[in-house]
């Protein structure tokens, strides 16, 4: 009804605070015109006012006021995500996918080795996720009271199908009809910080040992060794065992220091991690993590450092103990087009290849092990050609773990070619060569090769 829509303009108008007609925002002003002017009988207008005396007797809504940016969602100034109120939410991600074709070593009793990394057995053919799943992340982030705070939440699924086990999405593959992909769900944490005080974070999230060797290695972008090509599982291995142990996404209580002239620093409390093949335990003390890092430029040369440890008591249920430790150190250097990175680790107690996997002999008594990579990678416009060599070892305590264990691995080591093209700000196309080497401690060895084509995206 014409009554409706006059009504209706009259409180827009209002709200806007743009200015009015004299009856605007004054309904039984304008319901009474409407009544003189015949538009309104008596009964209508009477029922409309008594109406209108009941609304006005309601307790208002607080009106938005121009410049009330409280009420209001926008777009942030840069990256995916909107302003909510007080709050920005942010989303980015990450998506890739790769033809991996891995020609294995031939299966025999001198290419039998514990903890190698070669492939042994058929050649594969696999479409999959390189080094990386695919990922989806969500800040919400806002200032309250004078603090920086912020929860986090990052999705990591997988192309392929998992064989759900006891390592949930990171079981081997199952590449069978009717077999679904896997969400890891890395990350869950919240971060709370401020100017001059630096930042607390909690919950789950990549860990402080060994997170700068993962995230300057340039397989991080593709595949690297397989990690097996038949059934392909979450991820490949990219450069972990060949170069350094990998620093997984752990609950933790982490606070990181402001930047003190490039110079920075992180310390942990770590759930502690059980052994994956060492006997049952029950740990009461929590792993303990650091970092520090260090970011400078000297003319044209920009500069990069770290250093970062881990140790964490492990008691069996049956009784005894050992410490696991270990430190790494690094450092990237960019000089115009040129990129060189190098990094080692010597750890106790720890394994190889992933934490705490062969950390210890059937007695108990912790291994010691050791690696490097080195790395070197060379822009000219779209274009990136890069490289790298990095392997690991891992020592017996002793004659009787030598004389128990004769294949288990002494050194995984691999060679990566690759070459990367920037299509966009968004996709990359890699293609890569691999080459992977397993020996064991009796001599056995394994060698195999893959290529690696596909792409990724970051949004």
């Amino acid at each position: 009804m014409l009554w409706k829509v006059l009504l209706g303009t009259a409180s827009a108008v209002a709200m806007m605070g743009v200015s009015a007609p004299a009856y605007a925002g004054n309904s039984q002003a304008l319901l009474k015109r409407l009544h003189d002017k015949g538009i309104l009988s008596d009964a209508e207008y009477a029922e409309l006012a008594k109406e209108d005396a009941a609304e006005a007797a309601a307790p208002a809504a607080a009106p938005v006021v121009a410049g009330d940016t409280t009420k209001f969602v926008r777009a942030t100034d840069s990256g995916i995500g909107l302003q909510v109120g007080p709050a920005t939410i942010k989303f980015s991600g990450s998506v890739n996918g790769f033809y991996v074709y891995d020609n294995a070593a031939k299966p025999g009793a001198n290419t039998a080795v514990t903890g190698g990394i070669a492939s042994v057995g058929g050649n594969t053919s696999a479409v999959r996720n390189g080094l990386l799943p695919g990922f989806l992340k969500v800040d919400a982030t806002t200032t309250q009271n004078g603090w920086d705070v912020g929860a986090h939440f990052g999705m990591y699924p997988g192309i392929n199908s998992a064989a759900w086990g006891a390592l949930g999405a990171n079981n081997g593959g199952q590449p069978t009809a009717l077999a679904t992909a896997g969400i890891d769900f890395r990350e869950t944490y919240l971060t709370i910080g401020r100017k001059g005080f630096g930042e607390l974070k909690i919950g789950r999230a990549i860990g402080l040992f060994g997170s700068e060797a993962i995230l300057n290695d340039i397989t991080l972008l593709s595949s690297g060794p397989t990690g097996g090509n038949a059934a392909p599982a979450n991820t490949t291995l990219g450069r972990i065992g060949t170069g350094y142990i990998y620093t997984d996404f752990q609950p933790q209580m982490t606070y990181t220091t402001p930047s003190m002239g490039g110079l920075q620093a992180s310390v942990g409390v770590f759930q502690p991690l059980n052994s994956l093949t060492a006997g049952a335990q029950n740990n009461s003390s929590p792993g303990f993590q650091g970092k520090v890092t260090y970011d400078g430029a000297f003319d044209a040369v920009k500069l990069h450092l770290w250093a970062s440890g881990i140790t964490q008591e492990h008691k069996f249920v049956a009784g005894g103990s050992y410490t696991g430790q270990g430190l790494d150190v690094g450092a990237r250097t960019t000089y115009g087009p040129v990129t060189l990175v190098g990094t080692y680790y010597t750890a106790k107690g720890l394994g190889t290849t992933v934490l705490n996997l062969f950390d210890t002999d059937a007695a108990g008594k912790p291994r010691s092990s050791e690696g490097y990579y080195v790395q070197a990678a060379l822009t000219q416009g779209k274009f990136t050609l890069a490289g790298s060599y990095g392997a690991s070892y891992l020592n017996y305590t002793d004659a009787a773990d030598r004389a128990a264990n004769p294949t288990l691995v002494r050194v995984n080591s691999s060679a990566v070619g690759q070459l990367r093209y920037g299509l966009n700000s968004w996709v990359t196309l890699i293609g890569e060569y691999i080459n992977s080497n397993a020996k064991a401690h009796n001599g056995n060895s394994a060698t195999s090769d893959a290529v690696a084509l596909g792409g990724i995206l970051f949004f």
